[in-house]
């Protein structure tokens, strides 16, 4: 009977959902468009979540000094700002690069730092353009993927840093790890969690069941938009959320103004493989297969209906990584378990994992 409602909800029930969403989104897109003929609005291209937004953080444990960048990308231009979390010693050997996802930013990894930190590590947390407390395009046709891994290799260059280990979740691992493909040479480690590398040829018939929970979740968040409410997401998705928490996540996006880059990442995730994210994503597989020897440690959540199964296929590409699975953690590993994270690594940079 359980096996059965499974298939019930996953080929009827799912299906029957995302196809109602999808022409809702088509009935937006039309009425979005009519209106934009009728009230002629002027936005601004860039705007910058006002600081009064994060005061308060401290009480939940993020307490680190901000960071900020311009970019430049060539001509006199430069990208709009960056914020980046910066903490440990600058001499340390080791340095961690810590990425997060959608829709959060660095305060995702802030029951993480400090036990890096402690260790002796040095620890760096980018928001990534649209995110936390970096600037933030209005128009969601202005992100790409080219943008997002641009903005991370430029970053590298600025600190000047080597011998990275890369820790990354969700989006954070498609474009840290594209990264890691484009520029092998920053880095010594890999820390994959709760993450993929889809190059569209997973959503098909015979992975229904699987990919259904991100099928519609990418059905919500294109009907959505900027609308997307950031703090009910978060509610649905912690495990155990407090109030204040659920504020810090939602601090970055005061009004849907502020939430392009939110609404586009879910829908640039490839569903088929003739997209250039699919081909990219393609070449990191064969990238981490075939050229990437160095150690990976692999950490997946038991409770995460995004990526579940995605450690499977990290691990065929990369038979030498070490795994672990993480009990009692949702797809924010980071929030549920963070400090038995950080644990973790430092076990396995020092070779008793």
């Amino acid at each position: 009977m359980r096996t059965v409602k499974r298939y019930f909800k996953h080929l009827v029930l799912f299906p029957s959902i995302i196809a109602t969403l999808q022409i809702l989104s088509f009935v937006k897109q039309v009425l979005t468009s009519f209106a934009s003929f009728v009230i002629q609005r002027k936005e601004p291209h860039v705007v910058r979540t006002p600081e009064e937004r994060f005061r308060g953080l401290e009480a939940v444990g993020y307490t680190f000094k901000p960071n900020y960048v311009d970019l430049p990308v060539g001509g006199g231009r430069t990208l709009p700002r960056v914020h980046y979390v910066d903490e440990g010693p600058r001499e340390a050997k080791e340095t961690m690069l810590c990425l997060h996802g959608e829709p959060s930013w660095s305060f995702l990894y802030r029951y993480m730092i400090p036990g890096l930190v402690k260790a002796g590590y040095r620890v760096i947390a980018p928001d990534f353009i649209g995110f936390g407390k970096s600037d933030k395009f209005t128009f969601p046709e202005a992100y790409s993927h080219d943008l997002h891994t641009q903005t991370l290799r430029l970053l590298l260059d600025h600190l000047g840093v080597s011998g990275v280990t890369l820790v990354c979740q969700d989006w954070g691992g498609l474009i840290g790890l594209s990264v890691v493909k484009d520029s092998p040479h920053f880095f010594s480690r890999l820390v994959i969690m709760n993450t993929g590398l889809p190059a569209g040829t997973e959503f098909s018939i015979y992975n229904i069941t699987r990919i259904m929970p991100f099928l519609l979740w990418r059905s919500f968040a294109e009907l959505l938009g900027t609308s997307m409410p950031v703090y009910l997401l978060f509610k649905t998705a912690l495990l155990n959320p407090h109030p204040a928490v659920l504020d810090g996540y939602n601090a970055p996006f005061p009004s849907p103004l502020y939430k392009a880059g939110a609404a586009r990442w879910p829908l640039l995730v490839p569903i088929t493989s003739h997209t250039p994210v699919a081909v990219d994503m393609q070449d990191t597989r064969n990238f981490l297969s075939k050229e990437w020897k160095r150690p990976v440690l692999i950490m997946f959540s038991d409770r995460d209906p995004i990526t579940q199964g995605q450690d499977k296929t990290f691990q065929k590409l990369l038979p030498q990584a070490i795994t672990k699975t993480i009990t009692r953690a949702g797809h924010f590993l980071q929030e549920d378990k963070g400090e038995e994270l950080s644990a973790h690594i430092i076990s396995f940079i020092n070779n008793r994992l």
